[in-house]
């Protein structure tokens, strides 16, 4: 099991990190919210250890932006100090997997980890297809025709709703709320996104699958029998 503590005590660290070491597992550090994150998204780690107090970023917000902004579904175990139901609340709130009061055992920690890391095995893989566009939902990968697209997080937003709901038109106002909630941009930034979508799921392809619904919103399809331009 490969695991990722972030937790800024060192003597904290070091004896989880130990302890998981010397039961055969690989273990990484990282002492902030700001490099654990970065560490959480550009690696593939089995389960990680979040503390809830953090410098740079605290746990909480750590949790959020890794499911909410990187699409990542890694278990995370939060420890903490805080034992209040809120607190913990709070913690599963923001995708939390498990949640444990410090002081801990060690040997629970680890119980704990496989636990979550067992139930990871057995997700079923979540995958998007519309022709010949696909969507892993649990790598973030897209391809087209078998070539890899790459996206950014807001591009992943709006191609998955897209894809969810097609043939079907998704409205300007649902996507806006899907991808900034209640903080609305200014009135061009999801035509700019579009824009940049249609890019690159349809301009290397020489067929479009993103069509407009003038005054309405956009659809996804097979293919381009009626497409529009934005």
């Amino acid at each position: 099991m490969r695991v990722l503590i972030i937790e800024d005590n060192p003597d904290i660290a070091a004896n989880l990190g130990d302890y998981l070491e010397d039961h055969g597992h690989t273990v990484d550090f990282a002492g902030d919210g700001i490099t654990g994150l970065h560490l959480a998204v550009v690696n593939d780690f089995d389960a990680i250890v979040l503390d809830l107090a953090l410098p740079g970023m605290d746990g909480l917000e750590v949790c959020k932006k890794l499911r909410e902004d990187a699409r990542k579904d890694t278990p995370v175990l939060m420890l903490t100090a805080r034992d209040r139901l809120e607190d913990k609340l709070a913690g599963f709130d923001t995708g939390a997997d498990d949640y444990l009061v410090k002081p801990f055992e060690l040997q629970e920690v680890e119980a704990r980890l496989n636990v979550l890391t067992s139930r990871g095995r057995r997700r079923v893989r979540r995958e998007l297809k519309v022709g010949d566009l696909v969507f892993n939902l649990d790598t973030l990968a897209v391809t087209r025709n078998d070539r890899d697209i790459y996206l950014n997080p807001i591009g992943l937003k709006l191609l998955q709703c897209l894809m969810e709901a097609s043939p079907n038109v998704v409205s300007r106002n649902d996507l806006e709320m899907e991808v900034w909630g209640e903080e609305m941009p200014d009135s061009d930034s999801l035509r700019v996104h579009i824009h940049s979508l249609r890019g690159a799921i349809d301009k290397p392809f020489g067929s479009n699958m993103i069509q407009t619904r003038h005054g309405i919103g956009y659809r996804l399809v097979e293919s381009d029998e009626v497409s529009a331009k934005a």
